[in-house]
C-alpha cells in the first residue's frame, strides 16, 4: 500500500470508528458488535505504525472514550481514567512484559490476571466512609453524576466499615464495573415482546442505559451489579491482589474467577483456560487484563500517552472481524445448488483464520449489497463457515466492483437454471461433474457408507480417471482399477477394497443419508428408516403418509417422493451389489414418542446418546421448545439448560439418570 493509498484508508477508518463511538458512547445505540469496531482500530493502528507520518491528534487511538451526556452534571475525576493497549495473542503480552522490564531495569514480580467483564465502568467515591458520589467514566476526564442511580444497586456499599490496621483518608475512590446478568437480560427482552416494543441487543446496553436514566426507578427495576476492580486511593496496598482483598473486606463484590500468576506461563493458562469457559458465567465477558501485581512497580511504569504501561488488555478471540472481499466464487454443490463464496483477505476470526465466507445465494448479495472489494463484517459461529453480516459502505474507495451472478454453470458451462419458488440457482447438467463428485463425497462420508480410505481426494481421482462415474461403481471397483492412482501401493489398495467390502452392510438410516436425497438429512433419514423400517417400504410410500410424519413437511416430502420415482435402477444396481441394509431395532417402546435433547459433555459419545434414545423409540430435536420432553445435562451445559428452565414441562436430568432411563 502506497502513502497516499494508507492516508485515504486512514480518513475513512477514522471517519467511521468515530461514527460508531459516538453512537455507542453519546447515544447509546449500537450498529455493528464492539468485535467489530476492535478489528477497524486495530487496522488503524497498524496503518499509524506502518506510516507514523499520517498519525494524527484525533485519530481514535489517541483517546479514550466519548464525551459526557449533557443531561447529567458533569464530574471531574481526580484520577485520569486511562485506557489499555490491547492484545490479540500471548505474543503480544510476551512483548509487553519485555518492554516493562526494560523500562523498570529490572524483573517483574508477577501479575494478576482478571477477567474483563463487559459492562459500563464508574467510579465510586466515599467521603468519610459513606457513599458521596458515582460518575460514569465519559471521556476519562470527565463523566456524568449516576449517583442516585448507582445507590440503587445493591452490591455497592452505602458505606465502608472499618478494617483494622487501616486509617482511612476522607476521600476513598474506588472503580468497578456495572453489568447485568444473562438471565435477567432475557427476563427484560421477554418483557419487551410483550409491550411491542424493540428487544434490547445486549446486556451491557442495558446495563449502560439504565445508569444513564434521569429517573432512578428505572435503574432500581433492571437488577444491576456492580464488580469493583481497582482501589484508586492509596490505603496501604502493596499488591495488586491485596486491592482485590480489601474491596471485599470494605464490602464491595468482586469476581471470584481473577487469579495472581507467578509469571507468564501462568498468565497463558488462565486466559487459555477461560476463552469457553466464560460462557458459562452470568456475565459478558470480552477478554481478560493482564496486572503487574506489585504496586511500587505499577507506578514505576506510570502511563505513556492514553495508556497504562501496567497493565494489558487480552482480548479473546473475536467472533465478528471485518476484512476485504478479494473476489467471488460459485461453488457447485451435490444437489447442483450454485453457492456463491467470498474470497477474504485472511483474518482471524473465533480462534482460528479464516479466507472464506458463504454469500448462500443472489438474494442475499442483493440483500448485503456486498461488491468485490468491500470491507466487511464476518461472523464465526461454531465451527461453520463464516457468515458476511455486514458491508461498511462509508469505506468505499469507488473501485468495489458489482457482482453479476453466472448464467453458465462454472464446472460444466451448462445452463443456470433458477426455480419460481426457490432462492438459489441450479445446474441444469444432470451429469454435471461438480455436482456428481460432491455426491459421491457425500454417499462415502461417515454419516453415509462410512469407506475408510476413500476421502475427497480419492473420490476425485476416481471420478478423474473415469473409473468412478456413479456410486454404484465403487463397489465394482478391482485392484487393477486403483493402480493408475497416485500412491496406490498394493498394502493401500487391499485395506480400501476391504472397505468397501465391510461397508456393504449398512443401516437403514445411513443407506438413506447416503442417497443424498434433496432435504433429507441425518435426523430426517433416521425418522424414515424408523417409520418404513425397509427399503421397498420406503420405495412405495406415498405423500400422504409421508406428510403425516413428525418434522417431514411438503417440500421434503416431494423431495423424496421425487427421488425415488426418478432413482429406481440406481437402487436396484446398488442392491445388485450385494448391498445388505440392517433394519432399525428397537428393544423397546416404553418412551415411544418422548423427545430428548443434551447439552454440555457427557461421558458416553453423543452419538452413543442418540441411538440410546432411538432403540426406546424415542426421538432427537435439536432445540429447546414445548416440544422437548426430556433435556439431558452433561458436564458444563450450555444456554440451552436456562432456556428449558423456562419451560414446567421440560423433565432436566443427569446423564446417570438419563442411563437408567434408557436400561
Amino acid at each position: 500500500m502506497t502513502k497516499s493509498d494508507a492516508q485515504k484508508r486512514i480518513e475513512k477508518l477514522i471517519s467511521e470508528i468515530n461514527h460508531h463511538r459516538h453512537l455507542y458512547h453519546v447515544l447509546d445505540k449500537q450498529e455493528i458488535s464492539d468485535a467489530a469496531l476492535d478489528s477497524l482500530k486495530k487496522e488503524l493502528a497498524e496503518l499509524e505504525r506502518e506510516f507514523p507520518s499520517l498519525l494524527r491528534k484525533d485519530s481514535p487511538t489517541q483517546r479514550v472514550g466519548g464525551r459526557a451526556l449533557d443531561k447529567f452534571v458533569k464530574v471531574k475525576h481526580r484520577t485520569k481514567i486511562l485506557s489499555l493497549v490491547d492484545a490479540f495473542k500471548i505474543q503480544d503480552i510476551e512483548d509487553w512484559q519485555e518492554r516493562s522490564q526494560k523500562f523498570l531495569g529490572q524483573k517483574i514480580k508477577g501479575y494478576y490476571a482478571e477477567l474483563k467483564l463487559d459492562g459500563l465502568t464508574v467510579v465510586l467515591t466515599y467521603k468519610n466512609g459513606i457513599f458521596w458520589q458515582g460518575a460514569t467514566r465519559g471521556d476519562g476526564k470527565i463523566g456524568e453524576d449516576v449517583t442516585n442511580n448507582l445507590k440503587t444497586i445493591e452490591s455497592i456499599p452505602l458505606s465502608l466499615p472499618l478494617i483494622k490496621g487501616i486509617k482511612m483518608p476522607e476521600i476513598v475512590e474506588v472503580r468497578g464495573e456495572v453489568v447485568m446478568d444473562k438471565k435477567i437480560f432475557t427476563k427484560i427482552n421477554k418483557q419487551q415482546e410483550k409491550k411491542g416494543l424493540a428487544l434490547f441487543a445486549n446486556p451491557r446496553n442495558v446495563a449502560a442505559g439504565s445508569i444513564r436514566q434521569l429517573d432512578s426507578k428505572i435503574a432500581a427495576s433492571r437488577n444491576l451489579d456492580c464488580i469493583a476492580f481497582e482501589i484508586i486511593t492509596d490505603i496501604g496496598q502493596k499488591t495488586h491482589q491485596e486491592v482485590h482483598q480489601l474491596l471485599a473486606k470494605l464490602g464491595f463484590k468482586t469476581n471470584p474467577n481473577n487469579q495472581p500468576c507467578v509469571d507468564l506461563k501462568q498468565v497463558d493458562k488462565y486466559l487459555q483456560r477461560w476463552v469457553d469457559k466464560r460462557k458459562e458465567l452470568p456475565y459478558w465477558t470480552d477478554g481478560a487484563v493482564v496486572v503487574v501485581d506489585d504496586v511500587a512497580q505499577e507506578k514505576s511504569l506510570g502511563h505513556i500517552g492514553k495508556a497504562e504501561r501496567w497493565m494489558i488488555a487480552y482480548k479473546f478471540p473475536a467472533e465478528q472481524v471485518t476484512t476485504k472481499v478479494l473476489d467471488i466464487e460459485v461453488q457447485v454443490g451435490r444437489t447442483g445448488a450454485l453457492t456463491p463464496v467470498a474470497i477474504l483477505e485472511p483474518v482471524a476470526v473465533a480462534g482460528s483464520t479464516v479466507s472464506r465466507a458463504t454469500l448462500h445465494n443472489q438474494d442475499e448479495i442483493d440483500r448485503l449489497g456486498v461488491r468485490i472489494g468491500d470491507t466487511v463484517i464476518v461472523q464465526k459461529a461454531g465451527d461453520i463457515i463464516p457468515d458476511i453480516v455486514k458491508v461498511l459502505i462509508k469505506l468505499r474507495s469507488g473501485s468495489e466492483k458489482k457482482y453479476n451472478f453466472p448464467k453458465k454453470c462454472p464446472a460444466c458451462a451448462s445452463e443456470v437454471v433458477k426455480k419460481s419458488n426457490e432462492v438459489a440457482h441450479y445446474c441444469s447438467n444432470k451429469n454435471c461433474y461438480a455436482k456428481n463428485i460432491e455426491g459421491l463425497i457425500h454417499f462415502v462420508s461417515k454419516k453415509g457408507f462410512n469407506i475408510d480410505g476413500l476421502g475427497d481426494s480419492i473420490v476425485a481421482q476416481l471420478m478423474d480417471k473415469g473409473v468412478v462415474v456413479l456410486p454404484v461403481d465403487i463397489f465394482r471397483l478391482k485392484s487393477g482399477d486403483l493402480e493408475p492412482l497416485e500412491g496406490f501401493a498394493e498394502k493401500k489398495t487391499n485395506k480400501l477394497l476391504g472397505s468397501i467390502a465391510s461397508s456393504k452392510t449398512i443401516n437403514f438410516s445411513n443407506f438413506i443419508y447416503a442417497l443424498g436425497i434433496r432435504h433429507v438429512g441425518e435426523e430426517t433419514s433416521i425418522l424414515l428408516a424408523d417409520h418404513y423400517v425397509s427399503l421397498e417400504k420406503l420405495r412405495r410410500a406415498k405423500q400422504a403418509e409421508l406428510e403425516d410424519l413428525m418434522d417431514i413437511g411438503p417440500e421434503v416430502t416431494k423431495s423424496i417422493i421425487s427421488w425415488f420415482r426418478e432413482n429406481d435402477k440406481l437402487l436396484d444396481d446398488l442392491l445388485a451389489q450385494g448391498i445388505v441394509i440392517k433394519s432399525p431395532i428397537k428393544t423397546s417402546t416404553k418412551l415411544a414418542g418422548k423427545t430428548f435433547l443434551f447439552t454440555g459433555s457427557l461421558n458416553i459419545a453423543r452419538d452413543q446418546a442418540k441411538a440410546m434414545v432411538r432403540g426406546i423409540s424415542g426421538k432427537i430435536v435439536s432445540s429447546v421448545s414445548s416440544k422437548l420432553d426430556y433435556l439431558v445435562i452433561g458436564d458444563k451445559p450450555g444456554s440451552k439448560l436456562a432456556k428449558a428452565q423456562e419451560y414446567k414441562s421440560i423433565k432436566i436430568i443427569s446423564e446417570d439418570e438419563f442411563l437408567k432411563l434408557v436400561k
